[in-house]
């Protein structure tokens, strides 16, 4: 108890000084998952081991002062008004608004502006900023021109961490900003001055994509279409026709870890609710999310002779599994009522959406007592029978996949394990089957597959480079009292290492095709983007990501299966058109309940 009295207390510091800054006692403050954000009225922050070192604890305080200082001396209503539309122009609008948030609070508090810079510090490391060829692109250079203003307007040089990024773009920066972000600093108070003083800038920027001649742009995309038609003629005979989809550019790799860091510590590079990183993705606008490319052509595989499907109960040993379920159960000791009014109250909202209807005056069946009083009347009237007739719920069967990567060690696997232990049973009660599968991979940066890549004489443009694992905790007709230890399995140390979700959802997507009910869902449970080291390091950027892209579109759009996300810690609606937000248990009910009952729904415009 003693070792971890100093983390609890410096937790609840942290809290009261994120938000005496943020100037909001309303705000509430919780640790958990491994990336700082906002949700409503909620500041995540991450988790913290028992005994933190030095570098994550300073971490943690620039993260928690980065959101305050945004709640603080942030206008979302003028940020809005001022906001451009354009994809490359607004990801330079939110890096300059940012910049000035962080600039102006740590201009009189020098102990938070040196927590910022730590915090950058570790984001840096974290997206590779200190690689020296990183991508030039639309994302690169917002990013860039986001340091060169915080660097210019807080008057602090920017750590070593950013020498990659600013070494390609400073010069270009200087350059094209001719000084205009300097005069951006007598206007770190006045936040609509400062955003129409940065919109200026901005078209001074002449950013392609915003300054291209219309007509050219209609010369382009013709030219373009009649390209890519002709690509796909060509293509024809090899790719299915399902697959020809247009093209759009795909946004560049989330964050890889540090290459010092301990697989621990390894995150995954997405914020929430208006914090994320990549700023072109709203979750209050679901059509700019990013379109899916056609990955088919590209997307390969390297080797698969070391990929695995596995029974948990294969993985571990029997004693083992109830010890980890046991593990598991402690942690959910506290919350046991919590659970059983979770489950008890979506059960109630399933059943309810079981619209019963009966076939009357049959000759066999269950008697209709309804209308006894007929033969006490007229005795020589025969009895009648009813039947209820079949309905679509029951006929219907729910796939629930789990990312077991390493961003989701700690607490977010816990909260998946609770979130899918509920389903998996109130499905049941409702007579519903339900299958719990898992996905990760067999080792980090790289498995087997990449030592026979490395032997083969490293060709270029592998393909995916490690070994994946799906894992089967519960298959749909196992009962979910033969299953329930299987869950204590994603406890284990060592289980969770990276993420290959466009192939996890081929997998389940698959299974669920498999089967004979009627109506098929597919409900992930993630926080976040795929992340394997080895494949992105030794393929072109954003392979992972697209393909991922595009498997989600060909569910959600070109086949039966529903499909929904449930986002840990993480807003996952740049991925998913149907997904909500949960920060911790305690909010299962809600979002649980919601979006199951929605997907229920008859009036819920259920695709045929």
């Amino acid at each position: 108890m003693s070792d971890t009295a100093p983390i609890d207390a410096f937790k609840r510091s942290l809290a009261s000084a994120t938000k005496a800054i943020a100037a909001d006692d309303t705000v509430e403050v919780s640790f958990g998952g491994d990336v700082a954000g906002q949700v409503r009225e909620q500041i995540m922050l991450p988790s913290l081991p028992p005994q933190p070192k030095p570098a994550q604890i300073a971490k943690a305080r620039g993260e928690a002062d980065g959101i305050a200082l945004r709640i603080a001396l942030h206008d979302a209503a003028v940020h809005s008004d001022n906001m451009p539309t354009s994809g490359p122009a607004r990801a330079v609008f939110e890096a300059l608004e940012q910049a000035r948030v962080e600039a102006l609070g740590g201009t009189h508090l020098p102990g938070l502006a040196d927590n910022l810079g730590a915090a950058l510090d570790a984001r840096a490391k974290r997206r590779g900023f200190d690689k020296p060829d990183i991508a030039k692109d639309d994302n690169s250079f917002a990013e860039a021109i986001g340091l060169f203003a915080r660097e210019r307007l807080s008057g602090r040089e920017l750590p070593p961490s950013t020498d990659g990024i600013m070494g390609a773009w400073r010069d270009e920066i200087k350059e094209r900003s001719q000084g205009r972000i300097k005069a951006l600093t007598d206007l770190l108070s006045d936040q609509s001055a400062f955003a129409r003083q940065v919109n200026d800038f901005i078209a001074d920027l002449t950013l392609d994509r915003d300054q291209a001649d219309p007509e050219e742009e209609d010369d382009q995309d013709e030219e373009s279409q009649q390209d890519e038609e002709q690509e796909q003629e060509d293509q024809s005979a090899d790719a299915p026709q399902e697959d020809q989809q247009g093209q759009s550019e795909v946004s560049d790799a989330d964050a890889l870890e540090d290459e010092n860091a301990e697989p621990q510590d390894i995150v995954d590079a997405e914020n929430i609710d208006g914090e994320s990183e990549d700023t072109e993705q709203s979750p209050d606008a679901p059509s700019q999310r990013p379109q899916p490319t056609n990955m088919e052509a590209t997307y390969s595989v390297y080797t698969n002779r070391h990929d695995e499907i596995i029974k948990a109960e294969d993985l571990c040993p029997t004693e083992e599994l109830e010890r980890l379920r046991g593990y598991l159960d402690g942690h959910m000791s506290g919350l046991s009522s919590v659970i059983s009014r979770l489950a008890n109250r979506l059960q109630r909202r399933l059943q309810a959406q079981q619209q019963r209807a009966w076939t009357y005056d049959l000759e066999e069946g269950m008697l209709d007592t309804a209308r006894l009083t007929r033969v006490i009347t007229d005795p020589t009237s025969a009895l009648t029978f009813k039947e209820e007739k079949e309905t679509d719920f029951r006929d219907t069967v729910v796939s629930i996949l789990i990312d077991n990567s390493g961003s989701m060690r700690g607490r977010p696997i816990m909260v998946a394990a609770v979130c899918a232990d509920i389903m998996a049973r109130t499905l049941e009660r409702c007579g519903v089957k339900a299958e719990i599968l898992g996905f990760t991979t067999k080792a980090w940066k790289g498995g087997k597959s990449f030592q026979d890549w490395m032997a083969a004489g490293k060709p270029p443009q592998p393909g995916r480079l490690n070994d994946i694992r799906h894992i089967v905790y519960k298959s749909a007709d196992m009962p979910w009292r033969r299953a329930k230890r299987n869950l204590g399995l994603m406890m284990r140390e060592g289980l969770l290492k990276e993420n290959i979700d466009g192939e996890a959802l081929d997998w389940a997507y698959n299974r669920l095709m498999s089967r004979p009910e009627q109506r098929r869902i597919l409900m992930v449970i993630s926080d976040g983007a795929p992340v394997d080291d080895a494949t992105q390091s030794q393929n072109k950027t954003g392979l992972l990501e697209a393909h991922l892209r595009e498997r989600i579109d060909m569910i959600e759009n070109r086949s039966s299966v529903e499909l929904v996300a449930i986002g840990i810690g993480h807003d996952v609606t740049r991925w998913y058109s149907k997904a909500v937000t949960i920060m911790d248990v305690e909010q299962l009910g809600g979002a649980m309940t919601e979006k199951l009952a929605e997907l229920f729904d008859p009036a819920g415009g259920r695709r045929r």
